[in-house]
């Protein structure tokens, strides 16, 4: 970036020019040697320390000290003029622990130091030593992220000369004044970053005291906002170059400060100040800045017109804002910088229209305009960019072909992935012999690719076309001209044949070819790669063959997928691998040797849907970063093992479709666990405890088709999270719960939880997969169990439920009344119980029902009037022998009389009236009582005269009661005698 060049020239400039001299003043031109007062000096101050790494092991007292690691004299005078020990964190593997201990004051001895540099050590917990401020000739004072706390000492305001300070990212620093800055008259660097400044107010007034300060650096340091109307809005200061002030919180007031701080400003830093609205026009005077980082705001908008005048702009960062202009039209406002314009980022903006015309920018070397809405072809004048390093449109939609490559000769960077172009690729992208990464996944791109398109690509590293109907024609002796570090391609026709050339990528860390039309087994000489491959994904293939044992090959796998192929034998033993997944394939055997070695690192195994058999291990306590364990749809027998209940980061356990036996573990101690499915195994005992308070997650409890007997467990209610209880298929008995309610997802909106997995769910009837959708169902099925007794009113407080399933059981009574709160339900299933009285008319309420079975119990009158539920087809009611109306056949008696009075006019009802006024006569009262008289007497005066009569009467009252209960008890007897 600029910055790392001409941004900062000013201080890079002093600071060349100082280490230019130190570097003369050390070299060997003169024999004198350093005093012995200040090597003793030194020695004290090396006692103070905490060596680790041996830093300080020149640092003899038989040798001159001059020589010493981090030492320079005056080669005139012998004295001691810089102490650099900075720790270089730039070094990622580097071993050399920084230093420790303490400050000794005996540094005050090398009285012609001017140049002191201890950042990036470790002094936690000390203070400032007060003692820094006695350095009379110090010029370049640099405590970087040491970790200082306390007060900064007043008496840093004696060194007048001081030219640099930087005590940044000392968070514990105490800042309750800053006029001690005032007197540091030559300052020219100033860093205060990630230093507690809300206190610090008048902050602008205080940096306009400093005459010579060129850069100023002030991110994450809480800066009070910006009052204008307390400054006067003229040039606080001449000299002033950079100025960085990101990651605050400012309003758009600060913009009105930049621009009139200093008209020499050449670098400005507003990165991530929660900026929001448009940008003021007020770059009027600013013709010398070179970079602007505005990134990471909430800007909107397009470019104000005073950008015309930033003729020396060579670095323009808007990245994620919400700029929203036609992005052309605001090209427009950058005319001025056609010749000097060389770095433009204008990702994650929602700027549209066609893609505008750059050509005018011929210095460009990077341009990001990465996930906008900018729409169609790519221009053909993008050959013209000879300096472009980079280049990158990824996530727009950007139509068409690709354009003609040959005239990029310097790019390095090329990512077009995620768009909608078209058509083949042309051979010309083969001649960028500068490229690295060519990504172009994600797209429509067909053709072929052949040798030409690779041909001069000596240098490419990354290599990405996956998800495009592309083949790959490439001859089986091709030798490729690149080592690539990473390769996709999946979805392209590669197959059928293993490509040969794979082999020869010795320097390969990541290789992803699923879906590639492979249909042959993999050569050995594969196996063979650099110990640098660590990312290996073939899946949803057709390979076949076997593994080797790949613990012989010394290798390390983060991700290790072969899933959805044809692959056979055992499991082959493997070295430390992350995420191992094997699933969909013929792997048989057992997992014996599963355990040695052990595989701690493992964080995802997948061995779902083989054919493995035998017992499960039992060192699963070994596996304490397991996440994702997934062994279903295989033949295992056997218990459970009980260090699977030690797996305290587990989040998702599938042993589902499998032949396990014995009792169900505890999992109380899988704090982490958000699904768990045992389903159609043949566990038994009681499904155990499984509370709240240590399963807070728990999203989805599968435990259908098995044979766990015993009541529900209480402790269901107190699984806060719970979406999915499918306990179906059991021997479940007693009676439903009366605390389902305190289910709190079931009842409230939550949080989105991310559902990790497909989960297998009965929904409406059928059997399916709900993959990320399942975070919006909330289901309880517990069907085909023994439970008995009623349904609990407050069942319908569930206001979240989406599927209820409780047919075939022995629930005996009414349906409660207010089903239609269930708002939310689609899906209802009571059938083939022993449920009696009405259909609640609230049922013709529940707006979103679309699956309804209340067949085969004893209900009866009936069915509620509306669209719904006559929408549903009449076996959704059949075996309801006193149910009657549609959708059924059979009318209900009287059935103008017992109309709903909602779909009747006032007509028809005073008619009803009427006649029912003419039929109530006395004829009718007195035809009632002769019936009476002589029925009653008839009947039951020859009972009482006749005994013989009577007996022979309640005989066959007796048998006929007997013939009745036995062809009921054959049609309606329990589930587990039904079809």
């Amino acid at each position: 970036m600029v910055i790392q060049s001409s941004l900062r020239s000013a201080q890079l400039g002093i600071m060349c020019i100082f280490i230019t001299a130190a570097s003369c003043l050390s070299a060997e031109t003169s024999k004198i040697l350093c005093t012995e007062k200040e090597k003793q000096a030194l020695l004290k101050f090396k006692q103070g320390l905490v060596d680790e790494s041996k830093v300080l092991s020149t640092w003899d007292r038989e040798k001159d000290c001059c020589k010493w690691r981090g030492i320079t004299c005056n080669n005139q005078t012998g004295q001691v003029i810089m102490l650099d020990l900075s720790h270089n964190i730039s070094e990622i593997f580097s071993v050399e622990q920084p230093l420790a201990g303490e400050i000794n004051p005996s540094l005050l001895e090398l009285r012609d130091l001017n140049y002191l540099d201890l950042s990036f050590n470790v002094f936690d917990g000390l203070k400032i030593p007060s003692f820094i401020g006695s350095f009379g000739q110090l010029k370049h004072l640099k405590f970087a992220s040491v970790g200082f706390v306390g007060p900064i000492p007043q008496q840093l305001g004696n060194l007048t000369g001081l030219h640099t300070l930087d005590l940044s990212s000392n968070d514990l620093l105490v800042v309750s004044d800053l006029d001690w800055l005032t007197h540091l008259s030559s300052l020219r660097y100033l860093n205060l970053s990630r230093l507690n400044l809300s206190e610090f107010v008048r902050w602008p007034q205080s940096i306009n005291k400093l005459p010579s300060l060129l850069e100023l650096q002030l991110s994450s340091t809480s800066l009070p906002d910006v009052n204008l109307s307390s400054l006067p809005l003229n040039n606080f200061s001449n000299s002033l170059e950079v100025l960085v002030l990101s990651d605050n919180h400012f309003s758009p007031s600060i913009f009105f400060l930049v621009s009139n701080i200093s008209t020499n400003l050449i670098h400005i830093g507003l990165m991530s100040c929660q900026l929001q609205g448009p940008i003021p026009d007020v770059f009027t005077n600013l013709s010398s800045l070179i970079s602007l980082d505005l990134s990471y705001n909430q800007i909107e908008g397009g470019l104000p017109k005073s950008f015309r005048n930033l003729c020396s702009l060579e670095s323009l960062n808007l990245e994620s804002n919400k700029f929203s202009d036609r992005l052309y039209d605001s090209m427009k406002n950058l005319s001025c910088a056609d010749e000097t314009m060389k770095y433009l980022h204008l990702s994650g903006n929602p700027f549209w229209g066609p893609f505008p015309d750059l050509s005018r920018f011929s210095s460009l070397i990077e341009l990001f305009i990465d996930g906008t809405n900018i729409s169609g072809p790519l221009p053909k004048t993008l050959s013209q960019f000879s300096k472009l390093d980079s280049l990158s449109l990824v996530y727009n939609q950007l139509s068409g072909s690709l354009p003609d490559f040959t005239g990029l000769s310097s790019l390095r960077l090329l990512y077009l992935s995620n768009n909608q172009l078209n058509g083949s690729v042309p051979e010309s992208i083969g001649q960028l012999s500068s490229l690295e990464a060519l990504i172009l996944s994600s797209n429509s791109l067909n053709g072929v690719l052949a040798e030409v398109h690779f041909s001069n690509l000596s240098r490419l590293e990354s290599l990405d076309i996956s998800q495009n109907p592309l083949s790959l024609n490439i001859s089986s002796d091709w030798i490729p001209p690149f080592q690539l570090d990473t390769l996709s391609l999946d979805s392209c026709k590669v197959g059928p044949a293993f490509p040969k050339w794979l082999q020869t990528q010795k320097k390969l860390r990541s290789l992803y070819v699923s879906n590639a039309g492979i249909s042959d087994s993999i050569p050995k000489g594969f196996w063979d790669l650099s110990t640098s491959l660590t990312e290996l994904n073939l899946s949803y293939n057709q390979i076949h063959g076997k593994l080797p044992n790949l613990l012989q090959k010394n290798k390390t796998y983060f991700s290790f997928d072969l899933s959805y192929n044809n692959l056979s034998g055992p499991i082959p033993l493997f070295p430390s691998v992350t995420d191992l997944i094997l699933s969909n394939n013929m792997f048989s055997g057992p997992l014996s040797s599963f355990c040695d070695p052990p595989a701690l690192q493992l964080y995802r195994l997948d061995l779902s849907s083989n054919q493995l058999s035998g017992e499960l291990p039992n060192c699963w306590i070994q596996f304490q970063r397991l996440s994702f364990l997934n062994l279903a749809k295989n033949n295992f027998s056997g218990k459970i093992p009980n260090s699977l209940s030690h797996l305290q980061n587990v989040v998702l356990l599938r042993l589902h479709d499998n032949n396990l036996s014995g009792e169900m573990p505890s999992l109380e101690d899988c704090t982490e666990l958000r699904i768990v499915d045992l389903g159609r195994n043949k566990l038994s005992g009681r499904i155990p405890t499984l509370q709240g308070q240590s399963l807070p997650n728990l999203l989805v409890l599968r435990l259908r088709h098995n044979e766990f007997n015993g009541s529900l467990p209480l402790s269901l209610c107190s699984l806060p999270a719970l979406h999915v209880l499918d306990l179906s298929d059991n021997k479940i008995s007693g009676f439903l719960p009366e605390c389902l309610n305190n289910i709190t997802a079931m009842s409230y909106e939550v949080p989105d939880n991310i559902i990790l997995g497909l989960v297998q769910v009965v929904w409406k009837g059928i059997e399916i997969e709900f993959g990320q959708n399942l975070k919006h169902l909330r289901s309880i099925d517990i069907s085909s169990n023994n439970l008995s007794g009623m349904i609990p009113q407050n069942i319908t407080s569930l206001l979240k439920l989406v599927s209820l399933n409780l047919s075939r059981n022995h629930l005996t009574g009414i349906i409660p009344g207010n089903f239609n709160k269930l708002s939310s339900l689609e899906s209802l299933d009571l059938s083939r119980n022993w449920l009696s009285g009405s259909i609640p008319a609230s049922f013709s309420s529940l707006n979103f029902l679309s699956y309804l079975d209340l067949s085969y119990n004893n209900l009866s009158g009936r069915i509620p009037l509306g669209t719904q539920l006559q929408s549903f087809s009449a076996s959704s009611y059949v075996g309801n022998l006193q149910l009657c109306g549609p959708p059924l056949t059979k009318d209900c008696s009287g059935d103008k009389i017992d109309q709903d009075p909602d779909v009747r006019d006032g007509s028809e009802d005073d008619k009803d009236e009427g006649d029912d006024d003419d039929f109530l006569t006395f004829g009718f009262f007195f035809s009632i009582g002769i019936g009476y008289f002589v029925g009653f007497w008839g009947v039951c005066g020859t009972f009482l005269l006749k005994s013989s009569w009577r007996n022979a009467y309640f005989r066959f009252f007796n048998d006929t009661k007997d013939r009745i209960y036995k062809r009921a008890r054959a049609v309606f007897k329990p589930r587990s005698h039904r079809a």
